[in-house]
């Protein structure tokens, strides 16, 4: 039957994304510390209160000056340590500044000390120094009632800093999606139970719980699903009271002990069923209403049934977990993965389905190079550990050594 499968019978990635996003708007927000703030998302745009710098200062230790006055012997008039506030500057003298000290009214340019002769209270400034020269102008960096930083940014070391710099102390950000992890399968153990005959330990859980975390998510519960239909349908139903987005591994193709799809039908939606791409064909996404709310309503929380594989698991995550969260927190960066062309160091050739490869990518002086994991089965998840990159391989392409491709960038994403 595989063979036989058209890409016309599948659903593709971008009807995937369609049916999984239509509907989704931003989570409400919360005002956090700014300490506990480190790679949240912004709710509002945030406006400047100051400029920055909030004064003309020096951008070196040296003798700040005007311009006109260069070239000649200048008595020094002043010491501008910073931190301190100067006097206006006197006509035909100079003042002796330091790094970040506030700029003597009077003075338009600062000459850095290496350049300069000393002779007791005189100085011999050399001459063109232009107006202007190793000055910090006000607002340089900033400028108040400006945008300091737009509503869906994610707040890294740098805006931290940003808003530091403002005297900001709270933030208000979005709250983070409440997300339910379910792993399916009687066959599928926690790590740290012996092993018996026929069981695997659980790799998806750890690996799409620290996904989800990097993508902004709160991962609120992490439950098991036995292979029965009434505890696969039980155990969604009550996640779904509690989380504003379920997502299960495995159970979601056609074997008899996959109850996933149908439990989810039976409860709210199905809105998309299998995908014509390699890795991670089956693919349930639906909605799921809470107590109280139709099915039909803003108020739905989105279902996600990923395949169990994990490394079908881990394409998923990265191709619809990713722009979810980043729908739910209003954060464009999470929308798309940056897409980098590559020369492929490999030859491969698709059939119906699209494949994503996991490949490393090299930079050199001609562009970038990718190089693909031998085995790129979906049960191999050592392809995953050390990849750059999917590498994204049309429907029915031939794919030569040395032709351009296409990667989306994982890796730091």
């Amino acid at each position: 039957m595989a063979e036989a499968e058209t890409k016309a019978e599948l659903g593709t990635v971008e009807q995937a994304l369609e049916a999984l996003l239509t509907g989704v708007g931003p989570l409400e927000s919360e005002t956090l510390a700014l300490e506990q703030s480190g790679g949240r998302v912004l709710a509002r745009d945030q406006i400047a209160r100051l400029d920055v710098p909030a004064f003309d200062n020096s951008a070196m230790d040296g003798y700040a000056l005007n311009a006109v006055d260069a070239g000649q012997w200048l008595a020094v008039s002043q010491r501008v340590a910073a931190g301190r506030a100067p006097e206006p500057l006197m006509p035909g003298t100079c003042a002796r500044i330091f790094t970040g000290a506030p700029m003597p009214p009077g003075a338009d340019c600062v000459v850095m000390q290496e350049r300069v002769e000393r002779d007791g209270e005189q100085a011999l400034i050399p001459a063109e120094i232009a107006s202007g020269d190793s000055v910090r102008g006000r607002g340089r960096d900033v400028c108040r009632d400006a945008v300091l930083l737009d509503a869906g940014t994610r707040l890294d070391a740098a805006a931290l800093g940003h808003l530091a710099g403002q005297g900001v102390v709270e933030v208000e950000v979005r709250r983070r999606p409440r997300v339910a992890l379910l792993s399916t399968g009687d066959e599928v153990i926690d790590p740290g139970t012996p092993l018996a005959a026929g069981q695997l330990y659980n790799t998806n859980r750890p690996m799409l719980t620290e996904l989800l975390q990097r993508f902004g998510a709160e991962v609120i519960s992490r439950v098991s699903v036995p292979d029965d239909f009434a505890h696969t349908q039980a155990i969604i139903q009550q996640a779904a009271e509690d989380a504003d987005v379920v997502i299960s591994t495995g159970g979601v193709s056609v074997g008899e002990e996959d109850h996933v799809k149908a439990a989810l039908e039976t409860l709210g939606q199905l809105d998309l069923w299998r995908l014509a791409i390699r890795p991670g064909k089956p693919l349930a996404l639906g909605r799921l209403p809470k107590e109280g709310r139709l099915p039909s309503s803003h108020g739905d929380v989105r279902f996600i049934g990923l395949p169990g594989n994990p490394v079908s698991s881990f394409v998923g995550a990265w191709l619809f977990l990713r722009p979810l969260m980043g729908a739910l927190l209003g954060c464009p960066a999470l929308d798309a993965l940056p897409a980098i062309t590559a020369k492929a160091d490999f030859a491969t050739q698709t059939g119906p389905r699209s494949h994503y490869m996991r490949v490393t990518l090299r930079f050199t002086p001609d562009g970038a190079v990718a190089t693909a994991f031998a085995d790129q089965n979906s049960g191999v998840l050592s392809s995953c550990v050390g990849a750059d990159a999917l590498a994204v391989i049309p429907a029915n392409t031939h794919v030569a050594n040395g032709d351009t491709i296409t990667c989306l960038w994982i890796k730091g994403s």
